[in-house]
């Protein structure tokens, strides 16, 4: 892997880091040994920022580019963000309407199905789903309350997560000192 720069980040198809690289694993380093490396990124992925430093921690992450694109936020270096999993709220659902599906046909059994059963009644056949013998008189179907349907859901997070495929991104510890343009 030659004409590396050091802090330089590739993607890797082992599972390994090559000589003179190392895994963007978080991993903290002495300061002693990598001045060179810890010149250029600092304490910016964390460490304490005198005897050591991490390498930035890539595990599970997608980098994206540093400063503002139009339209967006901003983003600082070392910046982490977004989530694997998300739990949506009733705010975040877009308007929408559940039907109610009735019957104004007689009922034709006492024992309801899969389904509410609504139904027409009458004094001489089934009405509404009842126990017992048949009605006597009419029942008289009340207009149903907006509180007859709840919320449903348990708020657990759902996968928030594009297809990817898994390699393994490397920081180069030894190679050609980069220069500012």
């Amino acid at each position: 892997m030659s004409d590396a720069y050091v802090g330089e980040i590739r993607l890797f198809a082992g599972s390994f880091a090559p000589n003179g690289w190392h895994l963007c694993d978080g991993t903290v380093l002495t300061v002693q040994g990598n001045e060179a490396l810890f010149s250029l990124i600092g304490a910016t992925y964390g460490g304490n920022g005198s005897t050591n430093f991490a390498l930035p921690d890539l595990r599970g992450r997608v980098p994206i580019h540093m400063g503002q694109g139009a339209g967006l936020t901003n983003r600082v270096i070392g910046q982490t963000g977004g989530a694997e999993t998300v739990a949506l709220t009733t705010a975040q659902l877009p308007t929408h309407t559940h039907n109610l599906v009735a019957s104004s046909s007689p009922a034709t059994s006492t024992t309801p199905g899969g389904t509410l059963g609504l139904a027409t009644t009458t004094t001489s056949g089934w009405g509404l789903y009842y126990a017992g013998n048949t009605p006597t008189a009419d029942v008289q179907i009340a207009p149903m309350a907006s509180t007859a349907v709840g919320v449903t859901g348990n708020g657990a997070a759902h996968a928030n997560m594009m297809p990817s495929l898994v390699l393994t991104y490397i920081i180069c510890l030894l190679g050609t000192y980069p220069t500012r343009a």
